[in-house]
């Protein structure tokens, strides 16, 4: 007799290779890979139901061919003789059964016994479905990784396709990848809709792969200063060709950014480079970032000028090195009285971003509040000749610093 095999409508087996391959066409994975996810989540699913502990164990077979349109599901059985009261259907079968599959089968054999897909048990089948889901995670995070290594620290454009109306998370997609971009690296005050076309900016690629992995291989965000040098590259070609080269760079997200440029040819101006004709260079750079400021300022080595440059668009008088070693640098910039608060910015953000933007603590006085302590320079000295003045600088740069603390709350007076 022949083993009985069994029929599934030819429709039902069509249209599940249909939705197969149009989603794998759809994601750019290969159809083989594909089959192989789906196999081995019902050979998980199916283990768990019949409770084999040895996940290793071979008691479950599943043979998917997309180009033939087959798709088999058998499992290893024991043949018993009676059914008693401790009978397992899920890894038992009674001779009489067995028989109509194989005529010579005998009690305490195992044989393979064909599953119906639709009689699947109800768990069984969710937890599949769960396992088939997770595994077309794994092979797009696997993508991700491959394909986007080598754009670490980089910008993308991305298509919004979700927004999470409770989270506001917004799921986009990247090459036919979807990627989830939470709320916090989202813009400040922006508001995504489905269709948006946004860059990016990637943060980090996970470099090993594992599976089943529930932390996206792909870490974007729009809030990274990263993200204002990579728009302005692609706004301004003096950048990319390295004509004009961006020294520095601080953010204020969804406010205010500060960058700091520097020409490396004489004819050409770097801050007018990032400008362009009639501001349309940084109107595009400030349009992508949903209307945040920026600030383009001319770098340079001479830290005194640099930090009169940071804290555009203030007129600053004069600026005092107080402590010039590189590891902690201080400094006091010297305002006109009627241009300390647009010195200091609105909740101090003019003057913070400066500070960042100069790795340089700016302490900033109104000029009609400055003293003669506060005009000393202090010349930095190198630890390595003695240690003993080493020690003691500290202590007499501590004195003016705690005389000026009047000085600088009456300023903010």
């Amino acid at each position: 007799m022949a083993k009985k095999k069994v029929q599934q409508p030819q429709n039902d087996i069509t249209e599940f290779f249909d939705a197969l391959a149009a989603y794998a066409a759809e994601k750019g994975i290969d159809k083989d890979v594909f089959a192989e996810k789906i196999k081995s989540a019902i050979e998980k699913s199916l283990k768990t139901s019949m409770h084999v502990e040895d996940k290793d164990s071979e008691c479950v077979f599943v043979n998917i061919d997309f180009d033939r349109k087959i798709f088999n599901v058998s499992v290893l059985k024991e043949v018993i003789e009676v059914v008693d009261t401790l009978y397992e259907p899920e890894i038992e079968i009674v001779l009489e059964e067995a028989r109509k599959l194989n005529p010579a089968a005998q009690v305490g054999d195992k044989i393979r016994v064909p599953i119906d897909p639709h009689e699947f048990k109800r768990i069984a089948a969710k937890n599949a479905k769960d396992l088939i889901k997770q595994g077309f995670r794994d092979i797009e995070r696997q993508q991700l990784s491959e394909m986007w290594g080598e754009y670490e620290n980089e910008a993308v454009s991305a298509l919004v396709t979700k927004i999470e109306p409770k989270t506001g998370h917004a799921t986009i997609e990247i090459n036919h990848n979807e990627v989830l971009l939470m709320r916090a690296d989202q813009i400040p005050g922006e508001v995504l809709h489905v269709g948006d076309i946004i860059k990016v900016y990637i943060t980090g690629v996970s470099k090993e792969y594992k599976e089943g992995a529930k932390k996206q291989s792909l870490r974007i965000t729009r809030t990274d200063r990263g993200l204002i040098k990579r728009l302005f590259e692609l706004e301004c070609p003096e950048i990319y060709d390295g004509t004009v080269e961006i020294k520095a760079v601080s953010r204020a997200a969804g406010s205010r950014s500060k960058i700091a440029v520097i020409s490396n040819d004489p004819n050409v101006d770097a801050v007018g480079a990032c400008i362009g004709t009639q501001k349309s260079r940084i109107n595009a750079v400030t349009k992508e970032l949903k209307g945040e400021k920026v600030d383009v300022v001319l770098w340079s080595e001479d830290l005194e000028e640099f930090i009169k440059q940071a804290l555009k668009p203030a007129e600053v008088l004069r600026v005092v090195i107080t402590n010039p070693d590189p590891k902690k640098k201080e400094c006091k910039a010297i305002v006109p009285d009627n241009q300390l608060s647009l010195a200091i910015g609105n909740k101090g953000q003019n003057a913070l971003l400066a500070a960042k933007l100069t790795n340089c603590k700016i302490d900033i006085k109104a000029e009609s509040k400055v003293t003669p302590e506060d005009l000393i320079v202090t010349e930095y000295v190198p630890e390595e000749p003695a240690e003993a003045p080493a020690e003691e600088a500290p202590a007499q740069a501590e004195a003016p610093a705690e005389e000026a603390a009047p000085a600088g709350s009456s300023a903010e007076e």
